[in-house]
């Protein structure tokens, strides 16, 4: 596993992102784990956060694009501070692109938040984390709509690695619907590698009898490619 992935998934659970414990999802799944990316919130982090999925990026799809493409709401700060990252890192220039909920119609108008889309423009979408696809069915059509842009991949922070409408995980799904490539900073397989029977500060996160309730989880939930 890459350095920046096992980083990246202690800084999770150091920014209480990534929590263990009983949970129940919004799709009234009881989940051992739950991730908010809410939680990023002091600058530090954030610009950690732009940090490690610039480096996702540019391990999966490359630097070959123009638009970095944030839904709303979370996905405004992801765009952004990864755009920044992109330049510290690797000196390339992207635009930040996110949508509003709804069009304004007075000064800056439209649907659109930073740059506008272009013929031509080379987009990667970026969130925090895909459970069911819907985003993407909401956003995917206003993306496109603006202009005709290449989508060249969809970047998430964690794959939960379950399953979505179908057997497939969600991030499978979007690829076969879409005909775009989706990628992770890390997925859960990396998380319970990286993170079982270790401690951190004085705490062990998943210790034997949590590893077994996740791997409970996935007996039931867990995609099947």
């Amino acid at each position: 596993m890459e350095q920046y992935k096992q980083e990246f998934i202690d800084f999770m659970v150091e920014s209480d992102v990534l929590k263990f414990g009983d949970f129940t999802l919004k799709s009234g799944r009881k989940s051992p784990f739950f991730m908010n990316a809410g939680a990023y919130v002091t600058g530090s982090q954030l610009r950690r956060l732009g940090e490690y999925y610039a480096k996702a990026i540019n391990d999966n799809f490359g630097l070959d694009f123009d638009v970095l493409f944030g839904p709303a709401y979370k996905g405004i700060p992801l765009s952004v501070v990864t755009a920044v990252a992109i330049s510290e890192l690797y000196g390339k220039e992207v635009r930040y692109c996110s949508n509003r909920k709804e069009i304004k119609d007075h000064g800056d108008t439209g649907i659109l938040l930073g740059s506008k889309l272009k013929d031509g423009d080379r987009v990667v979408m970026i969130e925090d984390v895909t459970t069911s696809g819907k985003s993407i069915e909401e956003t995917y059509p206003i993306v496109t709509g603006q202009a005709k842009v290449e989508i060249k991949g969809l970047v998430v922070s964690l794959d939960r690695m379950e399953k979505g409408k179908s057997d497939k995980s969600a991030l499978k799904e979007i690829a076969d619907s879409y005909g775009f490539p989706t990628a992770a900073i890390v997925t859960m397989d990396d998380v319970k590698t990286c993170l079982h029977n270790r401690e951190k500060d004085g705490r062990m996160i998943i210790d034997d009898e949590m590893y077994a309730k996740i791997e409970e989880y996935y007996d039931t939930y867990g995609a099947k490619g």
